[in-house]
């Protein structure tokens, strides 16, 4: 299922992580979104253990940069749309997942989400190519981008200041 679908099953703002799993059971998420309750459910027995190895070096990755993303291919020559669209967003610590089928696999485990690309923000995993389109577009990620101290909006408004002091000094 690719995210596109998904996200038309489920409105999501924030994807799912951090869900510790139990062979024997399966979990769900409830979502109230603008079109009714839908119901997404993940089952433990479709996931393998993530190597230890490849743990370690996935947190180094995601907690060394600030913004990291794992896509299909590299920031200047993408291999699917879906990375494409989200390096035209901002700049990010791209690693590409095709060149390493167990990083390919082994990401979707680690983050509990079963696409790629998917964006890493200070160590938290915020989501792929859909979700960040949403929060470039509802202004979601750069209110985050701020609040993280990863962008600044002071350089804008102190130019505007500037401006206006100049304004005052030259009536």
């Amino acid at each position: 299922m690719s995210l596109r679908s998904l996200t038309r099953f489920v409105s999501l703002s924030r994807p799912l992580v951090n869900y510790s799993f139990s062979p024997t059971k399966s979990y769900s998420k409830t979502f109230n979104n603008n079109n009714g309750i839908s119901r997404l459910v993940i089952n433990p027995l479709l996931c393998r253990n993530l190597s230890s190895e490849l743990k370690k070096s996935l947190d180094e990755k995601v907690l060394k940069n600030d913004i990291v993303l794992f896509m299909k291919g590299t920031p200047n020559e993408p291999q699917c749309g879906f990375s494409r669209a989200v390096v035209q967003i901002f700049d990010a610590q791209a690693f590409d997942v095709l060149e390493n089928e167990e990083l390919r696999k082994g990401i979707k485990e680690y983050s509990n989400w079963p696409t790629v690309p998917q964006v890493y923000i200070k160590g938290e995993f915020v989501g792929g190519c859909d979700i960040m389109l949403n929060m470039h577009q509802s202004g979601e990620l750069e209110d985050l981008l701020v609040k993280e101290g990863l962008i600044s909006l002071s350089g804008e408004e102190g130019s505007a200041e500037g401006s206006n002091e100049q304004k005052q000094q030259q009536t």
